[in-house]
């Protein structure tokens, strides 16, 4: 018991997307609840059905409490399905219940009354009696002719519907609004999902919903895991589902294809350990209410479609990059033919069902890819372009600082953010600037050309001028996004101007390789290069006004619910009052909505036609969005609006 309350808070405070609702016929099918959705996940009520039932009140970490159970459980389904069908097992009888009609099993409502039995609010298709139309003499039997599918339909649904019915008694008796489902009896099978569903709903009012866990059958292992790892201090690290070692929920639509069959259904589950806690970014607004993706492809089918169509269609790229990154081995190809194989083997996945492996977003697609490249060996498939285009990149700094330097300010301003933009079309994840690059000569002064002119699609830039004009800024956090030009012709200039004003800066870069996204290490080694080239940036390392962070994450987007611990500190440490988020990943795709406690700065370039035309723009268009600090409003209900507190 111990190990299955262990296991279970662990994956509600690690794992994304791990808790849903499900509800049959819905768009999506499955609501997942987010990892910092409710920042506090106690009390709740925990009904593990095994064998048997155990029903668990939780209230803290090691305070728990058997509060009851039943012996009616998943055993019970299997038994008597073994004595009432010729199935052969667990799965075999599950598949056939996928397939029966229990209305010819059980008795309903209008069986009796002829329809609805509105005085007690009973629905004519509600159950009133389980394997009631079963009910014959020994003469009327010798004619019946009931078939197996509806005979284990109706006994899994008498089963479930009994269980969703004793937790939600024990829940209203505990005064427990949260009660999740696991244990290998439910299998993320929809049938059963969907019966104890109704059975909460119902019982409750539509009060209480019945929540499920994605991985509800590793409860136990994982506990055991995490019992067996205390002595060194398991709660100190931080913990990422790898998407291409992981099986997937199964489909609703796809139930009917027998389980055994199925490569992936509750067969695996991979977890990554960083060795450093990853924290809440400090300067979110609202750490509980915060979401980093903009559009949930689950939802939006039309943005669904094309986003697996494209990274479908980018995967022969991908396949190439993989093999020259690595010229010395002589297994490289067949590695990236495996992992071209597995990759697509799961945007088909993704196609039956978006919702197997949680909320599908870009950044999750992103990273699923990601997690597949290095799953065959791939970690950094880019690392000799990003090597190419730095030193290419560095040749030009020292003109373009001398440039820059020679404007007057109001026009250096402007030329920083096209710098910053500029360098941000280097995108080696985007499929028409990759077609663009590789025809031939394309510089940073070619990117420049390319940029849309003003005003741009999302323009607040005189905001951000006037707004240069008042106080210094304390300290800015630059979250970076590409190596080459980007880092080093946009981001440093346009650090190296603010650490002139009197700002401090925070550089963070990506703690794991991702894209041709620079990362942590390969931006210590450019510090000191464009030092060289630069004394404001060499006396702010060495005055630490300028700070080379990592920010514990391994994606070409940004969630700000896993930052590096140490970057946390130091953000705190240094006060910082300016956000930078930089490139479609950190500020596109995620986070585009995102509100802050201090302001921000969101930039793009839209490299995508597609997207473009979506938000009302084209290739090329331009993403400046300046946000001042956002405030949070507290109401008091019992005074007049007059006294509600206004306050940061």
């Amino acid at each position: 018991m111990e190990c299955l309350i262990k296991g279970c808070n662990f994956l509600l405070k690690n794992i994304s997307d791990e808790a849903f609702t499900y509800v049959k016929h819905g768009n999506p099918e499955y609501d997942f609840q987010a990892v910092g959705s409710d920042p506090e996940i106690f009390p709740y009520l925990l009904v593990n059905i095994g064998s048997g039932v155990s029903i668990l009140k939780v209230e803290a970490d090691g305070q728990y409490e058997r509060v009851g159970g039943t012996s009616m459980g998943g055993g019970t389904f299997w038994g008597l399905g073994s004595l009432l069908t010729k199935a052969k097992g667990f799965d075999e009888l599950l598949q056939l219940a996928a397939k029966g009609d229990h209305r010819n099993i059980d008795m309903l409502v209008k069986d009796i009354y002829g329809g609805a039995y509105n005085r007690v609010g009973l629905a004519s298709d509600v159950i009133a009696s389980s394997f009631g139309r079963a009910a014959r003499s020994a003469q009327e039997r010798q004619y019946a002719d009931f078939k197996s599918e509806d005979i284990a339909k109706s006994l899994l649904i008498s089963i479930s519907n009994d269980i969703g019915q004793l937790a939600y008694l024990h829940a209203k008796f505990h005064k427990l609004k949260k009660i999740y489902f696991g244990g290998f009896f439910i299998r993320g099978h929809p049938m059963t999902m969907q019966t104890i569903s109704f059975a909460i709903s119902f019982w409750s009012k539509g009060e209480i919903q019945a929540l499920f866990l994605r991985h509800e059958g590793y409860l136990g292992a994982i506990g055991a895991f995490l019992k067996g790892a205390e002595e060194e201090e398991a709660d100190k690290y931080s913990w990422i589902e790898d998407y291409a070692g992981s099986s997937g929920l199964q489909s609703p639509r796809t139930s009917k294809v027998p389980l055994r069959e199925r490569k992936s259904t509750f067969d695996m589950l991979e977890l990554h350990r960083f060795s450093n806690p990853l924290v809440n970014c400090p300067l979110l607004l609202d750490p509980s209410s915060y979401f980093p993706d903009v559009v949930d492809l689950t939802q939006d089918a039309a943005a669904r479609e094309y986003w697996l169509q494209c990274f479908e269609e980018a995967t022969d790229k991908f396949v190439e990059r993989a093999i020259a990154s690595q010229p010395d081995s002589v297994d490289a190809s067949d590695r990236a033919a495996k992992f071209k194989d597995k990759y697509l083997q799961r945007l088909k996945e993704f196609k039956a069902n978006p919702s197997a492996f949680g909320s599908l977003t870009v950044r999750s697609l992103l990273d699923t890819r990601e997690h597949f490249l290095k799953e065959s060996s791939f970690s950094d498939p880019y690392i000799q372009q990003k090597q190419f285009e730095n030193e290419q990149a560095l040749k030009h700094l020292e003109d373009h600082l001398k440039f820059l330097d020679s404007l007057s300010w109001q026009a250096k301003q402007l030329a920083l953010v096209e710098g910053l933009l500029a360098g941000n079309v280097f995108d080696w994840g985007a499929k028409e600037v990759v077609n663009i690059m590789e025809e031939g000569q394309f510089g940073f002064t070619e990117a420049r050309a390319r940029l849309q002119a003003r005003p741009w699609l999302v323009d607040n830039y005189e905001q951000w001028l006037e707004r240069l004009k008042g106080p210094v800024h304390n300290c800015a956090v630059i979250f970076c996004d590409n190596s080459g030009i980007d880092i080093i012709l946009g981001v440093f200039p346009f650090a190296r101007e603010l650490l002139s004003r009197g700002t401090k800066v925070i550089l963070c870069a990506n703690t794991m390789p991702a894209l041709n996204d620079v990362t942590y290490s390969e931006v210590i080694i450019l510090a000191k290069r464009v030092a060289a080239i630069s004394e404001t940036i060499s006396r702010a390392l060495a005055e630490e006004r300028l700070v080379i962070m990592e920010s514990g994450q391994a994606s070409p987007c940004l969630d700000l619910r896993y930052i590096s611990y140490d970057l946390s500190m130091k953000i705190r440490d240094m006060a910082a009052d300016l956000i930078v988020l930089e490139g479609m990943g950190r500020s596109v795709h995620t986070n585009y909505s995102t509100a802050f406690s201090c302001e921000a700065l969101k930039i793009a370039v839209l490299k995508n036609r597609w997207l473009a035309n979506r938000l009302g723009g084209d290739m090329f268009s331009i993403i400046f969005k300046y946000e001042k600090p956002k405030r949070v409003v507290l109401r008091t209900h019992s005074l007049p609006a007059k006294f509600s507190v206004d306050s940061r």
